[in-house]
């Protein structure tokens, strides 16, 4: 599929009804046919050094994510450890690629991973909903970067996506991505409130000329959270915008994903639709915790044939 032409020259806001029409004028999306191949691919089979591979690659994946009204900074320390370091009986384990955390909590992170590579990610912008003036979002954002975000997840406002005012949406996610300076950029759609998948490929498209750096399914606050057709959709959106444009935006499921058979469908889902050029956690990510322990359990069942209990590892 072609990449959406921008309506006006860089630099100059679009206007409403030039996003319209080109939002609208891309080629609907075949529902029963995007969950049919969903399905199919689903049932692929992994052999079992290619899986030892693939659960590896899911662990540096994961965005290990604490996002409560209990947060404590022991507990986002505790997290950020197990990040570094998901199996401290195991030191070739690798670490998670973020922890993600609540923007006045940025700074305890990224003390506590100083050195580590692990990153720093915070959601802004009044998440999960989204509901406060501009001004609020974008010192939320600048407040979280200055404390060491090295990522920022962005909700966008369904409400005035809903009800088609997308230039709205488009300058809200370009004034974050500017707040942002040297951060990426995650623009979590909230897919569950979309209704429709021919609203996910418009919503992806839309974060992507804006700017944003990752698109993302969900908060995990709304319920249907990240699904495989929705992701399905929204890989294909940065693959045909990569192919025509040579910039590759990442993509992130959050919410649900919970099993390493889960985590696996994901991946072959990643590589069959975008290719391999996004099976690395610079272009996708899994926005899950209880995960982790699944895949470590697994690991160990795999390397030594001893499959340990949930309670063996550290809970988060």
């Amino acid at each position: 599929m072609p990449v959406p032409e921008t309506v006006l020259p860089p630099g100059q806001a679009a206007s409403n009804t030039s996003l319209r029409a080109l939002l609208h004028g891309l080629p609907g999306v075949d529902e029963v046919g995007a969950r049919a191949r969903a399905a199919d691919l689903s049932t692929r089979s992994i052999k079992t050094a290619a899986k030892a591979r693939a659960i590896d690659l899911a662990v540096g994946m994961i965005d290990l994510t604490t996002l409560e009204g209990a947060d404590t900074p022991g507990k986002v320390r505790a997290l950020s450890a197990k990040a570094m370091r998901p199996d401290p009986a195991d030191p070739t384990v690798p670490p998670a690629a973020a922890v993600c955390v609540y923007s006045d909590l940025v700074a305890t992170a990224a003390e506590a991973l100083a050195g580590s590579g692990v990153k720093v990610a915070s959601v802004a912008t009044a998440f999960p909903a989204g509901r406060a003036p501009l001004e609020a979002k974008l010192a939320d954002t600048r407040r979280a970067v200055a404390d060491g975000a090295a990522e920022i997840d962005m909700v966008i406002d369904r409400g005035a996506f809903l009800a088609g005012d997308y230039r709205a949406v488009h300058d809200e996610i370009t004034a974050v991505k500017e707040a942002c300076g040297g951060a990426h950029l995650k623009v979590i759609l909230e897919t569950g409130e979309l209704a429709t998948y021919d609203n996910v490929r418009r919503a992806s498209w839309l974060a992507i000329l804006a700017g944003a750096d990752f698109i993302k399914t969900s908060t995990g606050k709304v319920a249907p959270s990240a699904t495989l057709p929705v992701t399905l959709v929204m890989l294909e959106a940065v693959r045909d915008h990569f192919a025509d444009t040579g910039r590759r935006v990442g993509v992130k499921p959050a919410g649900g994903i919970r099993t390493t058979k889960d985590a696996l469908k994901y991946l072959v889902l990643v590589n069959e639709v975008a290719g391999d050029g996004w099976l690395d956690a610079d272009h996708f990510r899994l926005g899950a915790s209880s995960l982790l322990n699944d895949l470590l359990m697994q690991r160990t069942r795999l390397s030594t044939g001893t499959y340990y209990g949930p309670d063996y590892y550290t809970l988060d």
